[in-house]
């Protein structure tokens, strides 16, 4: 007989798969079980429940208390089963009236003197519950999260004392109201364009790769100024529409990220060190959790000294590159993060850096260089819509040089951009779109296919080309691609060693 059972959430990657939390209380000799699955984290919840009770002078009934976590062959991992199990417990033991907190889906870790402590994954489990027409309850730090999900009842408790209190009718907890938060205020301000001088072409590559959600290789010498260009495109993009706020919160709440509950305005910018493995740059580990490429959705992930990642971690790539989608596949788990993400990548010419310079380089050129490269296949680096060629850094042409343009009016632009995109795509970026999407004039699509030939350009090339003209086009304001579009976006396509 099963005495009371109470929603809770399983979660597998960002999605929250309905879990029932049913508890028995029979006769016997005094144990506390937990059944179906459970890892080390909910095993030890029954100390956590047992304390949590003991400090509200409250104790366990000295029988037989089987805990069973249904459906029981799927994992069950993490603390924030603690207090869906301390509910159902205390409606078995008839101190909380079942019907009422059955109207609820529950989830949250309890400290050893009943406060609930944050867990991860609250927005999607506020989603789920909302397509189960169910409210949900959740640590009061969370209560904004959850608000997120949709139009629910949210409880949001301090502690289980304060749950006990609402449902007993001792004092009610007041429903969180959803106010619209400013974005968590950055740490420094940031970097801006009026800070670097010359370097017309890298300026000119950044604000259509920011335009148009583009990806973009940064090739030169030490010193010449890629990362100092690839660190300012953040100042170059607008804030994240309602929709991809709510992709990319979905993400880091599953991750544990989400700073005071307040969902995520800004895009993301990851920059993870060249030493980054596999697993932390596509995802995966003991628990599946999302690598940087998805931390990085709807937003910018930075790649310095591109080379010097491993090669298997640069190959895994090639594929969420393409699809916008990561999947992690293990024997017992598999898992599917987005990675819409919009790669940065800067590199040397080779491994001293100064290849073409006679007077720097080493004694190898130019077989280095050739090695260098050979680091990158040819099917990642097809997969970039940019290339730029960075120029030496010459310190008089810096100093007596005049300030470049800000990021503000650049910013303005690409927003400008940005707006045309989404009217005529419905909401993608010219990065994913189709060819069906992109108008172009006979003559600008003769030239483009005269180019895509001389070149040997593959179907992926070809594409990518007309994608970045299409963004060059937004920001002159033209509805259809011509010529001259297709000419820059031509020389942007062309690689270091492409006659």
């Amino acid at each position: 007989m099963i005495n009371s059972r109470i929603r809770s959430f399983a979660f597998a990657g960002i999605e929250a798969r309905p879990v029932w939390v049913e508890v028995q209380i029979s006769s016997g000799l005094p144990a506390f079980l937990i059944v179906g699955l459970p890892d080390k984290a909910v095993a030890e919840a029954r100390e956590r429940v047992r304390a949590s009770l003991t400090s509200m002078g409250m104790a366990l009934p000295a029988k037989r208390i089987v805990i069973n976590l249904v459906p029981a062959d799927i994992p069950k991992e993490g603390s924030h089963f603690d207090l869906p199990i301390a509910l159902a417990l205390l409606c078995a033991m008839e101190v909380l009236p079942y019907e009422e907190v059955a109207r609820f889906a529950a989830l949250g870790e309890l400290s050893l003197d009943g406060r609930l402590n944050p867990v991860a994954g609250v927005l999607s489990a506020s989603i789920e519950a909302s397509a189960l027409s169910l409210g949900l309850i959740c640590p009061a730090m969370q209560a904004q999260e959850a608000l997120c999900g949709g139009d629910i009842a949210i409880l949001g408790a301090p502690t289980l004392l304060a749950l006990i209190n609402h449902f007993t009718g001792l004092q009610a907890l007041t429903p969180p109201v959803f106010s619209e938060m400013e974005p968590v205020p950055a740490d420094k301000p940031l970097p801006d364009l009026s800070e670097i001088k010359g370097m017309e072409t890298g300026r000119r590559a950044l604000e259509i790769a920011a335009a148009g959600g583009h990806s973009i290789l940064l090739s030169g010498p030490p010193g010449a100024g890629k990362s100092m260009l690839a660190a300012r495109l953040p100042s170059l993009l607008p804030d994240l529409t309602q929709r991809e706020s709510l992709d990319v919160s979905r993400i880091y709440s599953a991750a544990g990220l989400l700073k005071d509950g307040r969902p995520v305005r800004r895009p993301p910018f990851r920059d993870p060190h060249h030493s980054a493995t596999l697993p932390a740059l596509v995802g995966g580990g003991n628990k599946a959790r999302p690598g940087e490429i998805s931390l990085a959705d709807h937003g910018v992930l930075f790649l310095d000294e591109l080379p010097e990642f491993s090669r298997s971690a640069l190959e895994a790539l090639r594929q969420p590159l393409e699809t916008g989608r990561v999947s992690i596949a293990r024997a017992a788990l598999h898992v599917t993060y987005p990675a819409r993400f919009q790669l940065i990548a800067a590199m040397n010419p080779c491994r001293c850096g100064y290849l073409g310079d006679a007077s720097k380089e080493c004694r190898k050129a130019p077989r280095c260089g050739e090695d260098y490269m050979a680091r990158l296949s040819g099917p990642l680096l097809d997969r970039i819509d940019i290339h730029v060629a960075m120029q030496p850094f010459v310190p008089l042409d810096y100093l007596s040089g005049p300030s470049g343009e800000s990021s503000a009016p650049v910013a303005q632009r690409v927003a400008i951009a940005r707006q045309r995109q989404y009217a005529r795509q419905d909401g993608v970026k010219n990065a994913q779109a189709t060819l069906e999407q992109m108008p172009v004039t006979d003559a600008a699509q003769t030239l483009a296919q005269k180019v895509a030939t001389r070149f040997r350009f593959s179907a992926r090339g070809y594409t990518r080309m007309l994608r970045v003209a299409r963004t060059i086009a937004d920001l002159a304001g033209e509805t259809e691609i011509q010529s001259p579009h297709i000419a820059e976006a031509a020389t942007f396509r062309l690689r270091s060693g492409q006659d």
